[in-house]
């Protein structure tokens, strides 16, 4: 009978907790605690109390709106890119089967030009995006 009994439930933990301690804080200490809880993300308040008394180093994460914005408009941008590359071909198309050369000629120049400008532009904003990482990454340091 005792070959059939099944050990259910969770397993013991090796180190237990069972020491507890009491800290009473002010307003205001309660509140810089929570503040600096609010920044570092850790599971629960007791390991954050622990990191801070055992001087366990820690990372604290700012969420910037800026860069949340800029992030959001650098991928607004590639759908905007594939919306073009749709626009350029059924311009193309629409050129070829209803004007002349000359003027269908006129036109392409005209989209060279602008495509070009694009070109240029999107340089640009690699070359922002590039420099932002190189400063967001200084912070992160």
């Amino acid at each position: 009978m005792a070959d059939t009994f099944k050990k259910a439930g969770r397993k013991p933990k090796i180190d237990t907790t069972v020491f507890r301690c009491s800290v009473n804080f002010t307003a205001t200490e309660k509140a810089t605690l929570l503040t600096m809880y609010d920044k570092v993300q850790v599971e629960s308040m007791s390991a954050f109390i622990k990191m801070i008394l055992f001087s366990k180093p820690f990372k604290v994460f700012y969420i910037d709106e800026n860069t949340r914005e800029f992030i959001d408009k650098l991928s607004s941008l590639n759908s905007l890119y594939r919306t073009v590359g749709v626009e350029y071909g059924l311009l193309v198309k629409t050129l070829r089967e209803n004007f002349t050369e000359a003027k269908a000629m006129k036109a392409l120049y005209e989209l060279e030009k602008k495509t070009i400008e694009l070109v240029r532009i999107s340089r640009e904003i690699v070359e922002l995006a590039r420099q932002f990482d190189e400063a967001w990454s200084q912070k992160s340091r």
